[in-house]
């Protein structure tokens, strides 16, 4: 029972103390005058009953009502019912406002609209001021409240004849019950009655209508969020204009977080003055009048509602975590099923009539019942995760939150794991974790409810059915009696505020009020208490807990297998199977990952412990020790599966004798995990020991009693701790005082004697082994000052190896790191306090435990030191040798190997992918790091996997990205920290260190990789710093001769360029197809003047500033040696004359005028310029280009006589002059100067265009028809300008599409399917003379003069960044750094195709294709773009390659790769990012990209290259790895100013590092034919026209392929080992010397295992011929015959025919197969010996001529030798002689040599008999005998008769025997 009203106050408006013109509340009374006992007045009513302050208001308002809460110091909330009234203001009151009167108005409280109605009394100047009356109460019964201060209202205003303090009185002293379902009826004593119903159950929460109205008012999203920010602890702060509505909100918020209650600061309606509570760092719930809205914008921290408005504000710094899914889902739907029953009807054609909708009050409990089963939900089996600590006294209950997390599946969800945090939570432990105690519906339902929520989960018609049931119990709870009685109160009439003045509220007779309290006090003592007993019961715990969303386990599906595997393993380590042990341990090891895996394991492990110890021997022991740290590292600090805790009792019974009396524990092994250093795990694990002992206690004397009169002795011992600590909750008040006091001492001495227990094992886990050196490794998470020096790495074994780097790397003071005891101690100590307090322990005893820690941990430092001593003298574990990598010559190590572990990377073969074969990686070996390379060398840790070597290596330079990584070890899965290298070769070394490199050497190892990555200079690089000769920078010798004539110059440039003119063809011959002879004639050498210098010498070219002294004479001959001039004599384009009136006939000359490099530094010295062209016109028209790259011929069309021109990008300056200037020719005389400079030097470059125009013989033929001045104008319009930017309206048929394709729009209008090239015929007769490709943007707007006779074709390129984004995509695309989440090729490709790289090869390919045509029909072409020396070089390359078959023999591409790339400027240093300056640029594979397109180029045609693939990708390598000087630097200029171009011819450097690659090439191809293709069968139609669409496209192996074996086989010395004989394999690595070799994917190179193209061919052949379905020949005999023909050719240079053997089997469209096969006793790994004897033809210097001969001869034997002797083949079967069976046998009709041959198969070529067909008699039908054939008909049989004996014979089926008798009586004839 409980008091209705505590206090009942008057409060009325007074000035301010400070005189300010606010008013404030002053008490005029309360009753009863003093404090009640048990509940004293509470501080600040005046406050809350006028919230908006007190003020007075210029008219009478109409009465308000509300209820504030306020808390007090106990936490116990009162509820003050504020009825308020206005009456006139006394002089007084008003002269405090009159001062500012004005402001006042508009403030009306609860900012409602100022009122001034007509009837309103008293003079205009009168104020009115508030007065309220207050009830106080504990009780929230806010109608009776609103009734009785509304009668107390109506009599003093209708002035009732009773009197106020009777009903003043009765209200005080009137008595309720609390709860219960009872109904009371109350009356004041004014004639009215009330009737209170109490709840049923006290515990849940009444709401009325209030939740009900927050939804409406903010919607199921808001609410959702702000139900979550209130669990959370968040701050929520609610508006509005309503008090009302304001403490209606609270409380239905409230409502909604039972059962959870809400512990903070809730202030439903906050008054104004304390507004500045807002900015409370603590959690609240509080509600503020919408007018101060201003003062809560600055809040950054609060959730704001907004209840008028609708509205929830989050701020963005807040984030209230969302409801576990599927949970926010569910409960979502739920709520708008019961908010609006509709909408599930919405959508129906033929909707029900009505809907039938709860009324308010229903829907309200509807909605809380949604909250209560989403409780039940979320904290389902809660009662399986109680710990009991203590029973007696008091119940001490503590929650295993990890465990809980752990089981339902929500270790990472934020909500849950902040709301098991969260104070409420702690608050629902402690209240209902209680195992005796009344139960209400919660329990209910969380215990026997749960299975049905499951089950209905996906019904939801079942799921509001239970919805409604529990509305309906909740709706019961609140009105436990639907037929209520009427109330009778009395209420003032309508607007009686307004109707007349009243007197003020009078003073009433505190006498009076006291003198009916008293009495009534006086009744309730001498009446007996009205206690109802409480139902106390057992709490239901409920089925055990499930996890809340099945996670699908598909990572360890097949689980049974895995556990099958840890139980074999670990039973094979106790049975000392320690070589099975060692073959499983990798499986276990990833098993491990799993959970079920570790539980099992731990459950294993306490199998083999008996009495608390289990001793091991030292394998036994390191087994143990490796598997539980495997399973540790997983653990989370937290320990949510209990793993730890099922460890935590076997690393203190697992052991090993190290000596006598020294054990070492593998406690000692196992500290390096954070879940020990976690106070939270500690304290679980020790709460859930003292709970089983503590029920064990209870237990025991069940145990004793005769178990015949327990028929349930088993069951009862399985009740778990709750049930026991229920039934003795229950006895405890029979209990005597002496058995209770018996009971507390002995629980009390359970929880010491487990924290002494407790203290000794953390003081096993935390104390390092070598105490005194400890390796501070990282600070760990909870230890506050311990840095814990463990070292679970050091098992029997590892000691060895790692003690000495202990020391070295702890590098701290020893005084510091002794400190680990007193820091071990400290933590204890606040263990021990924290555990001991919750758990009530006395104080001595604590103080006893705080004595003991010190002594626990001396003590265990002590063993630890022996522990310690012994375990260093244990023999180290071996680790694998380091593996020294073989070096090249002038290769250094840098860094000597640090040991890693290379790890797998996204390549699926190394990990024993796609390609199959085990698993090379991981591989344990270590990393070395030398001048050139990054190179690992390793074993696979997989002892399985077998004994090859590892090797992955890639060149310093070619690094393009370097990131720390930290990974596990394979080996003891422990997180280390780690490299990942990506080289733009394609390799990637993603690497973990082993525990003994510590991170300084680590670190060194990124210093001096990044040193040599980054040489501050190109002299830096590894090609320079091997052994240079002389000092860089300075030309190799200085002559006498120092300022050299030019006539002397020119001399010896003739006489070089004469040498070299011969000399190129000469040298070439022996590999050039014969063709090549009869084609291009070479100048012939007897016209010795053919080349001649010009005497002048123009000044203006010759600026000293720029140009380079020519300090060497030996400069002009060794220009002309260039690769450059060769090739323009090979062209007929030299000249270097412009004064001989002889030449003029030549359209072009060599023109020496950029020798000094004045002009343009990125152009080769000698340049071909149009004959008419002066030398100091150049400079001139070189202004108008970017980088001064004017037009230069780079090569002339053998055929059509048009020549490719390069430059750079015009400027766009020049542009504009050159093509917008169409009416005058000259310049204006006007024109400042500036302009007319530019305008001249455009004409000088409109004039140079010209010149080359003209020297095309085409166009300058004399009849002029051809020309482009022959044309009218009208006559070149009529074809529409092709690519002219214009949009124009004629659609000229050529223009359209040609300039659309170029621009990148071929899918549209490209005139063949497959990018192919167009018909010829598709090319008009009239073409522009020259056709300029630029790039569309830089041609905007240019209108070209339709007379002019060069034609602009812009077209959109990608820049140089492209290519390097593009590049960086691909590098990830094709060497992923971490395996593919989907395996497969799809993703593979997705990220190709993502990269755009094939894209960027189609347009070149596509521009290139459309260039040779141009060039092929006749037309010149300049390709202008960028700035004439990426996309430039790389279209203009591809164009020759195209068009000219020499630029496909190894020769010519070297040629055109020195001419194109290096002379004219290609800015290799830069694009490769070689030095310091290029590393922000990074790589930018230009030249890749040009090699990639010939590789695509070459894929088509096979036959047209000389050189191979292989080739190719060694360029490709090379280019980017500096090892040769070749690729380095920016321009010949900076190459001759570092001296590197020109050698003395005079120096022979012998045997040295060769420093170009194409002389490392030339030396190679001695020795070995890998350079060359086999297929090399060039046809006569020079000009190639590849497919260029994506579609035809193939990613180049080069990016996808990797060789384990010895690293990227570009290094040819590293890949071949010593010198051997030919057939000997090399040895691989450390693999035993023997003859026999497994081939692995991605282990050893293929194509090297391949033996040699032709065998590869005649695969590929047999796989083709299959895919047709057509039966495949037996190749391997056809290729028989033709060894069999090769070595019967007796003739070393015998010519014959060669026989289309290879092309009958498929016949080939575009031509006959010619194919080199070369043999003999070369170390060639490509040469296929299928014999022993080798031809002695060849020795290794005539190999290439061997190669050639074979190549006409091969086949050609075929015919003659052994061709027609095969007259009849087949099977038959033979029977043998006498007893001997039938046999199946390949027999070979030979009518030349007149016998029978036959062999064991088709394939055999050694014959197993002869039956000579001279001996023959007959051949006659035969019979079948014994063991014939079964399935054979008896026709099938025939018998040959022969002079010695008969053979009998039987054919496969009849026609077939008749076919074979018919042929030898047929042979018979004939002879």
């Amino acid at each position: 029972m409980a008091r209705l009203a505590d206090y009942f106050v008057l409060v009325a408006f007074g000035p301010h103390p400070r005189g300010s013109g606010e008013g404030q509340g002053q008490i005029l009374q309360r009753f009863p005058e003093k404090d009640w006992e048990d509940n004293p007045f509470p501080q600040g009513i005046e406050l809350f009953c006028q919230p908006s302050g007190w003020q007075l208001c210029p008219e009478r308002n109409p009465p308000t009502f509300f209820v504030a809460v306020l808390t007090d110091i106990n936490s116990e909330r009162h509820y003050c019912a504020c009825l308020t009234f206005w009456e006139p203001a006394e002089p007084t009151q008003e002269a405090v406002c009159t001062e500012d009167a004005p402001e006042r108005e508009e403030e009306v409280d609860e900012g409602g609209p100022v009122r001034l109605s007509p009837a309103a009394p008293g003079p205009p100047g009168q104020l009115f001021a508030p007065k309220t009356l207050v009830l106080v109460s504990r009780l929230d019964h806010a109608e009776v409240f609103r009734n009785s201060l509304g009668l107390i209202y109506t009599i003093h205003v209708e002035g009732l004849n009773v009197g106020l303090e009777n009903v003043i009185g009765n209200l005080l002293t009137c008595i309720i019950p609390l709860a219960g379902g009872s109904q009371r009826t109350i009356s004041l004593g004014a004639g009215d009655r009330q009737v209170i119903q109490t709840p049923l159950a006290d515990s849940l929460p009444i709401s009325r209508c209030s939740v009900a109205l927050l939804f409406r008012q903010l919607g199921i999203t808001n609410v959702l969020s702000l139900f979550c920010a209130a669990l959370t602890e968040h701050k929520v702060l609610f508006l509005s204009r309503s008090y009302q509505r304001l403490s209606d909100a609270c409380r239905g918020l409230l409502a909604l977080l039972f059962p959870l209650r809400y512990s903070f600061t809730y202030v439903p309606i906050l008054p104004a003055q304390l507004l500045e509570v807002l900015s409370t760092p603590t959690p609240f719930i509080i509600g503020v009048n919408a007018a101060f809205q201003a003062e809560t914008q600055e809040l950054l921290d609060v959730i704001i509602a907004d209840l008028d408005g609708g509205t929830v504000t989050v701020p963005e710094c807040v984030h209230i975590p969302s409801l576990p899914e599927p949970l926010q889902s569910q409960t979502h739907s739920v709520l708008s099923m019961v908010l609006d029953p509709d909408l599930e009807l919405a959508d129906l054609a033929f909707p029900p009539p009505t809907t039938s909708t709860s009324s308010l009050k229903m829907q309200d409990k509807e909605l809380r019942a949604v909250f209560l089963r989403l409780f039940a939900q979320l904290l389902q089996g809660y009662r399986w995760c109680l710990h009991m600590v203590r029973i007696h006294p008091e119940p001490v209950i503590r929650f295993h939150k990890a465990a809980f997390l752990g089981q339902r599946g929500l270790v990472e969800d934020d909500f849950l794991m902040k709301v098991l945090e969260g104070m409420a939570f702690a608050g629902f432990v402690s209240e209902r974790g209680v195992p005796y105690r009344p139960t209400d519906l919660f329990d209910e339902l969380v215990a026997h409810e749960v299975a049905r929520m499951r089950a209905d989960e996906n019904h939801p018609q079942r799921v509001l059915r239970h919805v409604k049931e529990l509305a309906e119990q909740l709706y019961k709870n609140e009105n436990p009696y639907p037929a209520v009685a009427m109330h009778k109160v009395q209420r003032p009439g309508e607007a009686s505020h307004l109707q007349r003045v009243p007197r003020p509220f009078p003073r009433l007779d505190e006498g009076m009020v006291q003198w009916i309290v008293d009495q009534a006090t006086a009744k309730m003592q001498g009446a007996p208490p009205a206690v109802k007993a409480e139902r106390r019961t057992t709490v239901p715990s409920g089925p055990p807990m499930t996890a809340i969303l099945e996670r699908s386990s598909g990572l360890h599906g097949n689980s049974a297998r895995r556990l099958e595997v840890v139980r074999n393993c670990i039973s094979y380590v106790f049975e000392g199977k320690m070589l099975e042990a060692k073959k499983l341990l990798p499986a276990v090891l990833r098993a491990l990952k799993g959970r079920a895996a570790r539980r099992c394991l731990a459950q294993e492990l306490h199998l083999h412990v008996q009495q608390n110890r289990a001793v091991l021997d030292h394998q036994q022991f390191d087994f143990v020790v490796r598997m539980m740290n495997c399973c540790l590292q997983d653990c989370t600090s937290l320990d949510e599966h209990g793993i730890a805790a099922a460890l935590l009792p076997l690393v203190t019974a697992f052991c090993r004798k190290l000596s006598p009396g020294v054990t070492q524990f593998a406690y000692s092994c196992v500290q390096e995990h954070v879940v020990w250093s976690t106070p939270q795990f500690w304290e679980a694990m020790f709460y859930g020991d003292v709970q089983t002992h503590i029920r064990a206690l209870y237990l025991e004397p069940a145990e004793d009693r005769d178990p015949s009169q327990l028929g349930e002795a088993p069951a009862q011992d399985e009740r778990s701790a709750l049930d026991v600590a229920s039934e003795q909750r229950r006895l405890w008040p029979t209990l005597s005082r002496e058995k209770q006091q018996e009971l507390v001492q002995k629980e009390e001495s359970t929880v010491f004697s487990q924290a002494i227990h407790y203290a000794n094992r953390m003081s096993y886990l935390l104390l390092p082994l070598d105490s005194s050196k400890s390796r501070l490794l990282r600070e760990r998470a909870g230890l506050g000052d311990l840095e814990s020096a463990s070292n679970s790495l050091v098992t029997n074994s590892m000691a060895g190896s790692v003690a000495e780097s202990y020391d070295t790397e702890s590098g701290f003071e020893d005084a510091e790191t002794c400190d680990v005891a007193g820091a071990v101690v400290r933590f204890i100590n606040r263990f021990v306090d924290k555990v001991c307090t919750e758990s009530g322990v006395t104080s001595d005893h604590l103080k006893g435990l705080h004595v003991m820690v010190p002594d626990i941990v001396q003590m265990h430092i002590e063993t630890l030191e022996a522990v310690h001593r012994e375990s260093k003298r244990l023999p180290p574990i071996q680790k694998p040798k380091l593996l020294r990598p073989r070096l090249l010559p002038g290769e250094e190590c840098v860094l000597d190997g640090l040991r890693v572990y290379l790890l797998p990377d996204g390549r699926e073969e190394g990990a024993g992918g796609s390609g199959g074969g085990p698993a090379l990686l991981p591989a344990e070996g270590a990393i070395f790091l030398t001048t050139y390379r990054v190179i690992f060398t390793g074993m696979p840790a997989d002892p399985l996997v077998g004994e090859q070597v590892v090797v992955r290596s890639f060149p310093v330079a070619a690094l393009t990205k370097e990131k720390r990584i930290s990974v596990q070890t394979p080996v003891d899965q422990l997180l280390q920290d780690g490299l990942q290298l990506r080289s733009c070769t394609f390799q990637l070394l993603k690497m973990a260190f082993d525990e003994e490199v510590g991170s300084d050497s680590a670190e060194l190892f990124r210093k001096q990789l990044h040193k040599l990555r980054y040489p501050p200079d190109v002299r830096g690089t590894f090609a320079f710093a091997l052994g240079s000769a002389h000092t860089p920078g300075r030309p190799a010798r200085t002559t006498k001769d120092k300022g050299p004539s030019f006539r002397t110059l020119s001399r010896n440039l003739v006489k070089n360029a004469k040498k070299t003119i011969g000399r190129q063809y000469i040298t070439r011959k022996k590999y050039n197809p014969p063709s090549w002879e009869h084609r291009g004639q070479p100048p012939p050498e007897d016209q010795e003047d053919e080349i001649s210098v010009s005497e002048e010498l123009e000044p203006s070219t010759l600026t000293p500033s720029s140009a380079l002294k020519p300090s060497d004479r030996m400069t002009m001959n060794s220009l002309v040696e260039r690769a450059c001039c060769r090739d323009y004599q090979r062209l007929g384009l030299g000249t270097l004359s412009s004064s001989l009136s002889r030449a003029k006939s030549e359209p072009f000359r060599i023109s020496p005028v950029n020798r000094m490099y004045a002009i343009c530094r990125s152009y080769p010295g000698l340049l071909i310029v149009p004959q008419s062209v002066q030398d100091n016109a150049l400079q001139r028209v070189s202004r108008c280009y970017r980088q001064n790259r004017f037009p230069v011929v780079c090569w002339r069309s053998g055929r059509s006589k048009a020549v490719l021109l390069r430059s750079g990008g015009l400027h766009s300056k020049g542009v504009v002059g050159l093509f917008k200037a169409q009416n005058a020719p000259s310049p204006a005389p006007a024109l400042p100067l500036g302009q007319s400079q530019a305008d001249s030097s455009s004409l000088e470059q409109e004039k140079y265009l010209q010149a080359v125009v003209s020297s095309m013989p085409r166009y300058a033929d004399a009849s002029g028809r051809n020309t482009l001045s022959g044309f009218s104008s009208a006559h070149m319009g009529s074809h529409g300008k092709w690519g002219s930017v214009r949009a124009s309206g004629r659609s000229g048929g050529l223009g359209a599409d040609v300039g659309s394709r170029l621009a990148g729009r071929d899918m549209l209008s490209s005139p063949q399917a497959n990018g192919a090239p167009p018909d010829p015929g598709f090319l008009r007769p009239h073409r522009a003379a020259l056709y300029i490709i630029g790039d569309k943007a830089q041609l905007k707007g240019v209108r070209p003069d339709p007379l002019q006779q060069w034609e602009l074709v812009p077209i959109e390129v990608f820049e140089a960044r492209q290519v390097k984004a593009s590049f960086k995509k691909l590098l990830k695309a094709c060497v992923p750094g971490c395996p593919a989440a989907e395996p497969g090729p799809a993703s593979f490709l997705r990220s190709l195709e993502d990269s755009e790289w094939l894209i960027q090869i189609h347009k070149l390919l596509q521009v290139s294709v459309l260039v040779v045509e141009l060039l092929d029909s006749g037309s010149s072409v300049l390709v202008s773009l960028e700035d004439g020396w990426d996309i430039t070089t790389q279209v203009v390359s591809l164009v020759q390659l195209l068009s000219d078959p020499f630029y496909r023999t190894l020769e010519g591409f070297r040629l055109l790769v020195e001419k194109e790339w290096l002379s004219f400027g290609h800015r290799f240093s830069h694009r490769g990012a070689h030095t310091l300056a290029g590393q922000s640029s990074g790589f930018t594979p230009v030249f890749l990209q040009f090699l990639d397109c010939v590789h695509q180029v070459h894929l088509q045609f096979p036959m047209e290259f000389e050189f191979s693939p292989f080739y190719l990708k060694f360029l490709g390598y090379h280019h980017a790895s500096c090892r040769f000087q070749t690729f380095l630097l920016d321009s010949d200029y900076e190459r001759i100013e570092l001296g590197l171009l020109y050698e003395e011819k005079g120096e022979r450097r012998g045997q040295q590092a060769c420093r170009s690659v194409w002389e490392y090439v030339d030396r190679l191809s001695k020795r070995t034919p890998m350079f060359y293709n086999y297929m090399y069968a060039p046809e006569d139609t020079e000009v190639l026209r590849p497919y260029s669409n994506v579609s035809n496209l193939k990613v180049w192996d080069f990016y996808t392929e990797e060789t384990l074996a010895e690293g990227p086989p570009y290094d040819w010395e590293l890949a071949q080992g010593p010198p051997e004989p030919p057939e000997e394999e090399r040895p691989d690595g450390g693999a035993p010397q023997s003859r026999r070799r497994v081939v692995w994917p991605c282990y050893d190179s293929r194509p090297r295992a391949q033996p040699d193209a032709i065998s590869r061919l005649l695969e590929e052949l047999q796989r083709l011929e299959t895919e047709l379905g057509r039966p495949p020949e037996r190749w391997k005999d056809t290729w028989d015959r033709v060894k069999a023909a090769q070595r019967l050719e007796g003739r070393p240079d015998g010519r014959g025919i060669p026989s289309s053997l290879l092309v009958s089997s498929v016949p080939h469209h575009r031509r006959s197969l010619g194919v080199y096969l070369q043999e003999g006793p070369v170390g060639s790994t490509l040469s296929l010996s299928l014999d022993s004897d080798q031809s002695s033809s060849s020795t290794a210097s005539g190999s290439r001529q061997a190669a050639r001969r074979s190549t006409s001869t091969l086949y050609s034997q075929f015919q003659t030798a052994e061709s027609e002797n095969r007259s009849y083949e087949g099977t038959l079967y033979k029977k043998g002689a006498f007893m001997k069976p039938w046999k199946a046998r390949w027999f070979v009709l030979d009518k030349t040599k007149h016998q029978l041959r036959y062999y064991d198969h088709r394939v055999d070529t050694e014959c197993k008999g002869v039956i000579d067909l001279a001996e023959v008699e007959a051949v006659a039908p035969g019979t079948p005998t014994m063991g014939a054939p079964k399935t054979v008909d008896e026709k099938a049989f025939f018998d040959v008769k022969t002079t010695r004996r008969v053979y009998n014979f039987c054919a496969q089926d009849v026609p077939s025997a008749q076919q074979w008798v018919d042929q030898i009586q047929s042979c018979l004839s004939d002879a």
